[in-house]
């Protein structure tokens, strides 16, 4: 398993990994708490003077992610949210947005796990909110909060590597991995769920 670990942290600790893994964690269909932001700070910390690239790259993946789940709530509209969304967490957005307008919508960005954002993207996207405003400001927001764990971690760079090679950091490591396929698993699954279609008791022949 720590072979693994190694591994992973290899793959997505790269500007194609950290693209791709900010791509994911902004559809309803992959979870891996605090995983982008640890990517970021981890890459940014071995590229030094190129770290400037770092927050780049995750900012886009983030965008193409989320504009690929403010699609689809697009698509599935406000009646079809509740196959996706449970129903209290849904009656908290649609409070929050009715209060709300898209811009400040959007800047909920700025905040770190565990708070669940992507389905106010999904929620955004269903309830047709400003388009422009809206992902403008999601870009704004992801650049200026990858930016800044970007620059604490050239900063601290030399004792963040340190840390890297670990035993706790590869437990840590290791404990998200399982964490993210319990989720991710759960998601999809609940999915599944949701859309499969419901089929009524047939009757009995007399």
């Amino acid at each position: 398993m720590r072979s693994l670990t190694r591994w992973l942290v290899g793959l997505f600790a790269s500007p194609l990994g950290v693209f791709a893994l900010a791509a994911l964690d902004s559809t309803l269909f992959f979870s891996l708490p605090f995983g982008v932001d640890a990517v970021v700070i981890i890459l940014a910390a071995r590229m030094g003077e190129r770290a400037w690239t770092v927050p780049l790259c995750a900012a886009a993946g983030s965008v193409a992610g989320a504009a690929f789940t403010f699609w689809m709530g697009a698509k599935i509209g406000e009646k079809g949210l509740e196959r996706y969304v449970p129903a209290k967490r849904l009656e908290r957005i649609r409070q929050r947005m009715a209060n709300t307008g898209s811009v400040t919508l959007a800047a909920l960005s700025l905040i770190p796990p565990p708070f669940p954002f992507t389905p106010f993207v999904l929620a955004a996207g269903a309830l047709e909110v400003r388009t422009v405003a809206f992902f403008a400001t999601f870009i704004a927001c992801r650049l200026l909060r990858f930016g800044i764990e970007s620059a604490l971690a050239v900063r601290f760079g030399r004792g963040i590597l340190r840390w890297l090679e670990s035993d706790t950091f590869q437990n840590v490591v290791t404990g998200c991995i399982v964490l993210a396929v319990v989720l991710t698993t759960v998601t999809i699954v609940r999915a599944i769920r949701s859309t499969s279609p419901h089929r009524s008791p047939v009757a009995p022949s007399p």
